[in-house]
């Protein structure tokens, strides 16, 4: 059975948040609220977590994963990103934008695009995740928690926890979350691409 965490929506108790961590540190996977919606998160050195999301969510080796970073310094160890990147990036975020990169030798080769060599990074704006990564000390393995057949992704923390209670460890629930996925944004041609239209607006780089 998956554990519940019901935590503070804007300051989420350290406790909490701390054996949530201690789920992503010891194997597990984990259900958690964004500024988009729900992701299932992994630890990067988590070997069967990327295996279990692609099952959960139906999804083949092709599926971009995201590396769910603190901040431009952590970002920038996983990813390589020029300067007229980096300037375009930076003033979109922290927000509801995934960003797809050509990927550095830190990021283990499983978790790569298996023909691109790209992995899908962001930086979101929820006091939760940040706690979370806070926590961690490095980015969280991500990917939208939609499920085969589903049109929107799940929202409701208590929904979760009883639909996937023996697929995920542990659920954390800080009441309303988004219920759209990212916008995600493919860097790796040069140009900036707008292959997915989600939450964020994708105005700016069209």
């Amino acid at each position: 059975m998956a554990r519940y965490f019901d935590v503070h929506p804007v300051d989420p108790q350290p406790r909490a948040i701390g054996q949530a961590v201690e789920i992503l540190r010891s194997g597990g996977l984990l259900a958690y609220p964004t500024d988009s919606c729900y992701a299932l998160g992994s630890a990067l050195d988590n070997r069967e977590g990327r295996d279990r999301i692609l099952a959960l969510r139906g999804l083949d080796d092709r599926h971009h994963f995201t590396l769910v970073c603190a901040d431009f310094a952590q970002l920038g160890q996983f990813v390589h990103v020029d300067n007229a990147t980096f300037r375009t990036i930076r003033a979109a975020t922290p927000g509801c934008y995934t960003f797809i990169l050509p990927a550095t030798k830190e990021v283990p080769r499983r978790l790569l695009h298996p023909k691109k060599k790209t992995v899908g990074v962001r930086i979101p704006d929820h006091p939760v995740v940040h706690a979370l990564l806070a926590q961690m000390g490095e980015p969280i393995l991500s990917s939208t928690l939609l499920l085969p057949g589903e049109d929107e992704p799940l929202t409701d923390g208590w929904q979760i926890k009883e639909r996937l209670d023996h697929q995920v460890d542990g659920v954390i629930d800080s009441g309303e979350c988004g219920d759209e996925p990212t916008t995600v944004i493919d860097f790796s041609g040069g140009v900036p691409e707008v292959v997915r239209v989600g939450a964020g607006d994708p105005g700016r780089f069209e």
